[in-house]
């Protein structure tokens, strides 16, 4: 799952670093949104995991906190009718996941860019509608990408989110998450150390870990590491660990991250995990320090 913590952005940060960032705009309003009339969207589009955030312009509420299984399945061919819910031919997030039997599962991205843009615009459009927006309000998203996404990278992830918000906003992931654990309201204070002016941010997510140096203003190329190593090639080497310590054992790469999310932590190791798991076809306990 990715750690980077995405924020609702306020009107003016989002002017700022619009002036600063790659964006497709739409024509200028006739007159600039009030409050209520103009809704700001965090999006942090991972490889395993998306989080959707959304506040009104004005507002530290949050309208909108989701976080989706970045995964799209297409009811495979030849399906018994109403077997899907709502006989849906696609569907999204977890519900994929709980149906995958009867599914033809793509995960869009793969180390933290598009890597199908079909399947990716139809889970951008599923993101939009759980929005839902009344019809006279501008919606507005800032787009987290990888710190070292090159040209084409953004141009993609553009294309996936193209038609679909009146503005977007493409913004490195770590520095983004500098803004989200900045506290304005201590900026005054001596003693408070601001995450902005110069702080060195890891992000750590399913197919990337990214590194960015932030120090007060945007980050250029030489201040952004990329390095395609994260969660799922973990849950590979987990899987492979496993595969070696109980032969008899099938795990999917599903279940294997399963397992990791259930047991994982931080710190000095206080014993073995023990888990139940399907060994030669019949149910037993595991006991692994992997």
């Amino acid at each position: 799952m990715r750690t980077t913590y995405v924020a609702p952005l306020t009107a003016d940060t989002a002017r700022e670093l619009q002036r600063k960032s790659h964006s497709f705009p739409a024509p200028e309003p006739a007159s600039p949104p009030v409050k209520g009339e103009l809704m700001l969207v965090g999006l942090d589009l991972g490889t395993s995991t998306s989080c959707l955030k959304a506040a009104y312009a004005g507002s530290t509420d949050l309208i909108v906190s989701e976080i989706v299984p970045t995964v799209v399945g297409y009811a495979r061919e030849g399906i018994v009718e109403h077997l899907l819910p709502g006989n849906a031919k696609v569907l999204y997030g977890e519900p994929a996941l709980k149906q995958r039997v009867y599914l033809r599962l793509l995960h869009p991205l793969q180390n933290g860019v598009v890597q199908d843009l079909a399947a990716a615009q139809d889970f951008a459009r599923h993101l939009r509608q759980l929005l839902n927006p009344p019809p006279n309000v501008e919606v507005r998203a800032a787009v987290g990408v990888p710190a070292s996404a090159d040209r084409t990278a953004r141009e993609n992830v553009s294309a996936m989110l193209a038609g679909l918000f009146a503005r977007v906003i493409l913004v490195p992931e770590p520095f983004l998450a500098a803004l989200g654990y900045r506290d304005e309201t201590r900026l005054s204070d001596p003693a408070y150390l601001d995450p902005v002016r110069n702080s060195l941010f890891v992000d750590i997510g399913a197919g990337t870990t990214d590194v960015c140096l932030v120090q007060g203003y945007y980050p250029g190329p030489n201040e952004q590491v990329s390095s395609a190593f994260g969660g799922d090639e973990v849950d590979r080497l987990l899987q492979e660990s496993l595969r070696r310590q109980h032969p008899d054992a099938d795990l999917s790469l599903p279940r294997v991250r399963e397992l990791k999310e259930q047991h994982s932590y931080v710190g000095q190791a206080e014993g073995p995990i023990t888990a139940t798991i399907v060994l030669g076809g019949r149910p037993g306990r595991s006991t692994s320090r992997t």
